[in-house]
């Protein structure tokens, strides 16, 4: 008889499931570097990849018998975090939240994990005049919160928990850097939410390769993420971003979690923003404002006010816009400088809008109103640090240069809402009603819309007057009409 066929070391990849005859360095398939390890006998091929035969954990269901028991979320505290994740944390949802060093991502997650030690969540209360979220007093229920850092000691934690009063009864706090470690403190605790920073610094002894490095990475948030579906407890876990805004791997956690948020800002600005690029129990396109001071981020519950100046008379060069961000519409101020320039090549200055747009727009200002651009200098920018990209505010970009051009000031209670094409026509944008209720929300009560939003529109707020314009033209009529009839 026959001997048994001798078993042979197979080499797997452990991103793609790509099968090598012997280790390399590079996976040919999807080019990962460090992923290809050896993959013990003895287990059984299946759809690419080689896993290990069982037995079933739970028989397969009809979905239509599966209830959402299991999808009850539990509200960390943090208005606005909560809002981008959905309305809370899953249990066993495993979170990532990316960004650059220094942006504020441990000093965010410290909130959340103190404002989930304390228990039931306070009723958010506007501050006054600020629109920040203030504590109220009603009765908590104390959880365990987990806290593993691996950048920064336990004395440096208390430091900044301090400062910012994250001092929950619950809240621990353990500088690790070593996986076992981690998952001791994990079985000894048994916490109801685990926060680790950041998954780069930890380094498990099963896997070889230097902390950091996306064999280390890929398995460490693998294991978390497995014990955090087990038992289950939701996982926040802190992954730093490249200069190229990549999460370093690279973007080799993005699969292997529920949810991926970003956190950005301006350095030379106090605003934070929190963007859902990837949420499996909720939308993928909510955003948060914060705002960054000496103790702590503080909640911005009105970003609008951020984003506009306040002024009792109207001056040349101003004219406010509605954008979207995810699916909140924000209210921001465009300001416009058109001087005499003083060189043989006029300046163009842009900041915070898309300087390639800008130019165009100038371009369509210039043949629409006959205002001569080519010999100006001219300066279009946003108020407080908004970054505005999409194509709804290119009509108040347009107005507030042909505002500044001509020294006639857009009327106060004024707002315009539109995209401009090459033609000058006025095109329609997306979540008009929503941007034609902000706008109304903060007492602007004159609102010009593309053509046809006014069937869109349906019922408008009452005392909000929108006026359809076609084309720029219309526009730049109407805002002299305005003006004359405010000076009237």
């Amino acid at each position: 008889m026959a001997s048994p066929r001798a078993k042979r070391a197979v080499f797997a990849c452990t991103a793609c499931g790509a099968e090598h005859p012997r280790w390399v360095g590079r996976c040919a398939q999807c080019q990962g570097w460090g992923t290809v390890e050896q993959v013990p006998a003895g287990l059984v091929e299946g759809a690419g990849a080689r896993v290990r035969a069982g037995t079933a954990s739970r028989p397969a269901r009809r979905l239509s018998e599966v209830d959402e028991e299991s999808t009850a979320r539990t509200p960390t505290g943090v208005g606005e975090f909560d809002r981008v994740i959905g309305g809370g944390l899953v249990a066993g949802q495993v979170v990532l939240l990316a960004g650059e060093p220094g942006v504020g991502k441990s000093t965010l997650l410290l909130e959340v994990a103190h404002r989930f030690a304390l228990g039931t969540p306070p009723a958010p209360a506007p501050d006054a005049g600020r629109g920040l979220v203030a504590l109220s007093s009603e009765p908590y229920r104390p959880r365990t919160v987990l806290y593993v850092s691996g950048e920064e000691s336990a004395e440096q934690i208390a430091v900044r928990a301090r400062r910012t009063g994250a001092d929950a009864p619950g809240l621990l706090v353990a500088d690790e850097q070593d996986l076992g470690a981690v998952l001791r403190h994990v079985e000894e605790h048994d916490p109801d939410l685990v926060v680790v920073d950041s998954v780069q610094t930890l380094v498990s002894a099963d896997v070889d390769g230097r902390a950091g490095g996306m064999a280390q990475v890929q398995e460490v948030t693998q294991v978390l993420t497995r014990v955090a579906k087990s038992r289950p407890t939701p996982l926040l876990v802190v992954g730093q971003s490249t200069k190229e805004s990549s999460i370093a791997g690279p973007r080799a956690l993005e699969h292997l979690v529920d949810t991926v948020l970003t956190f950005d800002g301006d350095r030379h600005t106090s605003l934070r923003l929190l963007r859902a690029t990837k949420n499996r129990y909720g939308p993928a396109d909510e955003i948060a404002c914060f705002e960054q001071a000496d103790d702590g981020l503080r909640e911005v519950v009105d970003p609008s006010e951020l984003f506009r100046g306040h002024r009792d008379v109207p001056v040349p060069g101003t004219c406010l816009a509605v954008a979207v961000e995810g699916r909140r519409a924000l209210l921001a101020e465009i300001q416009s400088l058109v001087a005499t320039a003083s060189t043989p090549n006029p300046r163009r200055g842009v900041s915070g809008l898309d300087s390639a747009r800008t130019a165009m727009l100038l371009a369509v200002t210039e043949r629409a109103s006959g205002i001569k651009l080519a010999d100006k200098d001219v300066f279009v920018a946003t108020v407080g640090g908004a970054r505005l990209v999409e194509p709804g505010v290119d009509l108040a970009v347009l107005l507030a240069v042909a505002s500044a051009a001509w020294d006639t000031p857009v009327p106060a209670d004024v707002l315009a809402i539109g995209e401009v094409a090459l033609s000058g026509d006025i095109r329609r944008v997306s979540m008009l009603p929503q941007r034609v209720a902000e706008a109304a929300r903060l007492g602007y009560r004159r609102v010009l819309v593309p053509p046809g939003s006014l069937e869109r529109l349906g019922t408008l707020p009452p005392g909000v007057r929108a006026v359809e314009v076609g084309h720029v033209d219309r526009a730049l009529k109407s805002l002299r009409d305005l003006a004359a009839a405010k000076q009237g």
